[in-house]
């Protein structure tokens, strides 16, 4: 039995409504080894409400191997190559089987960090001044432009993958070798000293933002899954006028993408006061270290709860309808 909700939510309420559920993880990315954690998190918490639910890593099984499986619907848990960018989205929609979160278009354009900030700018939404970089010569062109300090990552992954924090010109040909090595551009991005901070989108509504603390130079792979030094604070502000205008911005983010059902978005507030949007996340983590579940919780979601909501996801027609409507316009 289904039950739509005011907001977004289209709610189940038995657990044999899912059907046949495969939580896709691993794959072949760099991260792997977070997309591993994730999935099988899920997979017990989605056991635990009695789903019957099974892991399914893409690293282990060809897509004709899924194609035969009598799977009702997919539960996404793939992080960064292969698994944010559209690419599963799509070859799932070609076998008609529904999955979580956003879809092929919304996935390819939020893993796109250039072409996603320019939607930002066309939309009046703020984000940092940036510069595509394709060479050491337009890292150095990017310096003169932003100034220091600024930071490289490449423009096609995730978690900080790739991602340095450029100080001074003595530190920029490293960086720009890390963030080149990734096989697409990189972006220099002018580096907004302040506060960073998130804010979780879930069925249509922003839940409570999380301010992040690190010891480290900044929130990189290591600060965001593996150091137990990194603060998260949930509601991130006393105040109520900037919690208001980062939900009210981080769902403006979430939609100009075309993203839908459940997400995160990363913010940089300098001393102006003003947040900025860094970018959006399609398929956030969900480790013990991860943001989403610790603003549910605040919510009163928990962590089981939480893995259903976002399986309830994968009952949206949106993905469909969004393939269909570019192909009708020609992409």
């Amino acid at each position: 039995m289904t039950q739509r909700l005011a907001d977004n939510r289209i709610a189940i309420q038995n657990a044999a409504d899912f059907g046949r559920v495969a939580v896709m993880y691993g794959g072949d990315s760099v991260e792997r080894d977070v997309s591993l954690d994730s999935g099988k998190a899920v997979l017990t918490a989605l056991q635990a409400r009695g789903i019957d639910a099974h892991g399914w890593d893409t690293a282990d099984h060809q897509l004709t191997e899924f194609a035969v499986a009598g799977f009702d619907r997919v539960w996404l848990a793939l992080h960064g190559t292969g698994g944010e960018d559209g690419s599963v989205q799509g070859a799932l929609q070609w076998l008609d089987t529904p999955y979580t979160g956003s879809g092929v278009l919304a996935s390819s354009l939020a893993m796109d960090k250039v072409r996603s900030k320019q939607l930002f700018q066309q939309a009046g939404i703020a984000t940092p001044e940036y510069v595509v970089v394709c060479s050491p010569g337009d890292a150095k062109v990017a310096a003169d432009v932003l100034g220091f300090p600024l930071v490289l990552k490449p423009v096609g992954q995730g978690s900080s993958v790739g991602m340095s924090k450029v100080f001074d010109a003595s530190e920029l040909s490293a960086a720009v070798d890390l963030a080149l090595s990734f096989a697409s551009p990189a972006m220099a991005e002018c580096c907004i000293v302040g506060s960073e901070s998130t804010v979780a989108v879930l069925q249509g509504q922003a839940l409570s933002s999380i301010r992040i603390e690190t010891p480290r130079v900044f929130y990189d792979y290591r600060a965001k899954y593996e150091s137990d030094n990194t603060q998260y604070y949930c509601p991130g502000t006393d105040d109520a006028e900037l919690e208001r205008q980062l939900h009210d911005m981080a769902v403006a983010a979430f939609s100009v993408l075309g993203c839908e059902g459940w997400g995160r978005v990363d913010f940089m507030t300098g001393s102006d006061g003003e947040p900025q949007v860094l970018e959006v996340n399609t398929l956030p983590g969900m480790t013990s270290h991860s943001l989403v579940p610790i603003a549910a919780k605040v919510a009163g979601i928990d962590f089981e709860e939480l893995c259903w909501r976002v399986l309830e996801t994968s009952f949206s027609e949106q993905p469909v309808t969004e393939l269909r409507g570019a192909v009708a316009n020609g992409a």
